[in-house]
């Protein structure tokens, strides 16, 4: 299926996702298909969600109210749940958005995945990582309104929203050990593929980057060429460990 074309469910726990990620969120949603169902989940009596009122008219989301039934159970997360599950047997859609920063959805993602579906975390750093490796992709929501390759002083790099910069080096170096043809040299795209595919949170823009190459660059340990194809308007970059 072509990934535009993909139809997303989209599901916000409002007890756990600020109100100023909302265009971010939908806009990062619509890089993986079209958000067909858009829905945000919380208790909407309570006057900590009231500043959600505009940005749910402008955006076209359907706010499902949740009440508090219990102290110490969050009835919220129980709503999402059933209704996630309700979707999927609808047959209605090809993946889901669950914007959380809590683990409770941890089981849901893994059952989505198990049906075949697409899913799409988001949360902020503090997510658990059982739910963001539940995920097929995962996003840092800080990461989405930071921008990226923005001017750094005196050439430095961008301070990471969220990675460990070693980690990075090694997990590159060993996929293009893997996947490099016999002069050493590995194919960009294949070896972001594989970071997306080994690390469900791989973002470049938790680097402050809003692509692959020039953080690989960045990082310096590493030799980038590009190589012309036999149609002049495509060239591909390659990379090999120094």
């Amino acid at each position: 299926m072509d990934q535009q074309e993909r139809k997303i469910a989209v599901l916000i726990d409002a007890d756990n996702v600020s109100r100023k990620y909302i265009k971010y969120i939908l806009d990062e949603v619509s890089n993986h298909g079209v958000p067909t169902t858009k829905r945000i989940y919380g208790d909407w009596t309570q006057p900590q969600l009231a500043s959600w009122k505009e940005p749910l008219l402008e955006y076209s989301i359907t706010p499902i109210q949740q009440y508090g039934y219990t102290t110490g159970k969050n009835a919220t997360d129980s709503a999402l749940i059933i209704d996630a599950m309700d979707i999927l047997y609808s047959g209605s859609v090809d993946g889901f958005c669950i914007v959380s920063s809590d683990s409770d959805f941890t089981r849901l993602a893994a059952r989505l995945r198990e049906a075949g579906k697409f899913v799409l975390g988001m949360g902020e750093q503090k997510t658990p990582r059982p739910f963001i490796v539940a995920c097929e992709m995962f996003k840092y929501l800080e990461a989405l309104i930071k921008a990226p390759d923005a001017p750094q002083a005196a050439g430095a790099a961008p301070a990471p929203v969220k990675g460990d910069i070693q980690e990075l080096i090694k997990a590159i170096q060993a996929i293009v050990e893997e996947t490099s043809d016999e002069d050493g040299w590995a194919n960009m795209g294949d070896v972001g593929n594989m970071l997306n595919k080994r690390f469900p949170d791989f973002d470049t823009r938790n680097y402050g980057f809003s692509k692959l190459t020039p953080l690989v660059a960045s990082l310096k340990v590493f030799e980038i060429i590009t190589r012309r194809t036999k149609n002049p308007h495509v060239t591909h970059k390659l990379l090999r460990n120094r």
